[in-house]
């Protein structure tokens, strides 16, 4: 060898550490080794995003309202454009059905608030006792005067009738809110029009995002369609109990009923408050005892065995979830929010979720527990098998024993 040839370089020691894991791709080991920043993110882009719509509540809640009308009534313009209607035409009379039935809802609200504002000061006296006997009930469990004044005065006639007066004198942001409800209604029902066509080319060359569209749009009709109905029976018979009873304002509690049944798992509890509050009044408490009988009876049928059956997965959220839902988006958009709770949340599930085929497993965990069920109902069939074999086996041990 020559003695200047250059002397082989040691190879260097293998680095210890963690094998590597050559599954993962190189985009899910970079989030993998990122997680904590990518989870802060996100939370700072939803509270960002909060903030947001929280700043632009009436113009979201409005727009977001437009858009559940146009959802829900394009069957409606898809059964006349396949009965030969032109589309134009099919847009105008849809439109004017929406139109006249929001009009219809709007007057009856408005007359059954003029005749709550009528109906308040007749029952003032009564009510100032009732406060007077709660307060000495207060008193009797230990609460110091002070604080019976200060938990009470929130409930006296003169302070309800000024919040009224003050949801009276909003009536211009009301107009506003109206108007633009009714622009975006009338622009959305004429894009309705090519709505079949782009989500088929969205579905074509995006199949997950178009199947969530689909979804979105299906489950929120669903939902709406059937609580419409199912809210108008339960209105319409808490009204003819109410009026039955004897219990003043019946219509506007019936309406009332109507409104907080779009208000999962709590409206229930804000409808029946009026109605045993006046029939307290009028009646004392055999007539308290038999509003909460009437309410409690048929809302109990409707939202725990009729709704579920009719609605089915369409909604596919958990109770948790959605009663977070409601209060989440009442204190972002204010009554609107809780009412478009449901709605709103399978908006924000659609977009983070459903769009994403790699978000899949999460779904159970939102509210899709068909699968969870049919495994449960295996393991309770083997369990029970299992509890069978080992009662056969313990007799016939017995049996031998005896032989």
């Amino acid at each position: 060898m020559w003695p200047f040839a250059a002397k082989p370089k040691p190879k260097p020691a293998p680095a210890v550490g963690p094998p590597d894991d050559t599954s993962v791709d190189p985009p899910e080991r970079a989030a993998s080794t990122h997680r904590t920043a990518f989870i802060l993110l996100a939370f700072g882009g939803a509270a960002l995003a909060s903030f947001g719509i929280a700043a632009i509540a009436s113009i979201f809640a409005s727009v977001f309202f437009a858009l559940v009308l146009t959802i829900c009534v394009y069957p409606v313009r898809r059964w006349l454009e396949a009965r030969g209607v032109p589309r134009g035409l099919a847009t105008v009379a849809v439109l004017v059905a929406v139109v006249a039935l929001l009009a219809a809802f709007i007057g009856a609200l408005i007359v059954s608030f003029g005749q709550f504002l009528t109906l308040l000061p007749q029952y003032t006296p009564q009510l100032e006792q009732w406060l007077t006997d709660v307060g000495v009930r207060l008193e009797g469990f230990g609460i110091g005067p002070d604080e019976v004044e200060a938990i009470l005065s929130s409930f006296q006639p003169s302070v309800i009738l000024g919040y009224l007066g003050g949801l009276a004198g909003s009536a211009a942001g009301l107009i506003s809110s109206a108007v633009v409800l009714l622009t975006v209604l009338i622009l959305m029902a004429a894009d309705s029009s090519f709505s079949a066509t782009i989500a088929a080319g969205i579905t074509e060359r995006r199949p997950a995002v178009g199947g969530a569209m689909v979804r979105f749009t299906n489950g929120v009709r669903r939902y709406m369609v059937v609580t419409t109905g199912l809210g108008l029976a339960q209105g319409l018979v808490n009204w003819a109990a109410l009026a039955i009873m004897g219990i003043p304002g019946a219509a506007l509690w019936g309406l009332l009923s109507f409104l907080c049944s779009f208000i999962p798992n709590i409206g229930y509890f804000i409808a029946i408050i009026p109605p045993i509050v006046f029939g307290a009044l009028t009646g004392g408490w055999p007539l308290v005892i038999a509003v909460i009988l009437v309410y409690g009876v048929f809302n109990a049928v409707i939202q725990s065995i009729v709704q579920p059956k009719v609605v089915g997965n369409a909604v596919s959220l958990s109770q948790t979830i959605t009663f977070v839902s409601v209060l989440f988006w009442a204190v972002l958009l204010g009554p609107m929010g809780a009412i478009l709770a449901v709605p709103l949340t399978l908006l924000v599930r659609m977009i983070l979720i459903d769009s994403d085929p790699r978000t899949a497993w999460i779904r159970p965990a939102l509210g899709e527990v068909d699968d969870a069920k049919r495994q449960m109902e295996a393991e309770d069939v083997a369990r029970a098998r299992a509890r069978r074999l080992r009662r056969d086996q313990r007799r016939a041990g017995e049996g031998g024993e005896r032989a």
